[in-house]
């Protein structure tokens, strides 16, 4: 099936488009990487290699529509309200789970400085990635 610029994105492209995601090596490029372009490039061509038609900047695009709808879903989780929900939020979260978590320290001169931590995960969890 093709698809062009403008396009919403079917069920099935999002998710041929989460399997490439959930990859490995994938999840670790994307992890801090400000410069991704050639990251994205290479996730269009293993979509065509799956059927799916888009260029990388709608791959780009879409990875962080999912990827705030998310945070925004996980977030509200978190504060209680469990009536947002988003069609794609499990497959995010084995996904995002193990993304280490930027958090913002404040230090003695007023400015903020990132650190990374990891979250608890145990080794049998780590082992089925």
């Amino acid at each position: 099936m093709e698809s062009g610029a403008g396009k919403h994105w079917t069920e099935e492209e999002v998710k041929a488009l989460l399997s490439v995601w959930s990859e490995k090596n994938i999840r670790k490029q994307l992890h801090g990487t400000l410069r991704n372009k050639g990251i994205f490039i290479y996730i269009a061509k293993r979509l065509q290699e799956l059927g799916v038609y888009r260029d990388w900047k709608q791959c780009r695009a879409k990875y962080k529509n999912l990827k705030y709808e998310y945070r925004t879903v996980k977030y509200a989780h978190n504060s209680g309200d469990v009536t947002k929900t988003m069609k794609f939020f499990h497959d995010l979260d084995a996904i995002l789970r193990y993304e280490p978590v930027t958090q913002l320290a404040a230090e003695e001169n007023g400015r903020c400085s990132a650190t990374e931590t990891q979250p608890n995960t145990s080794p049998t969890t780590d082992s089925t990635q």
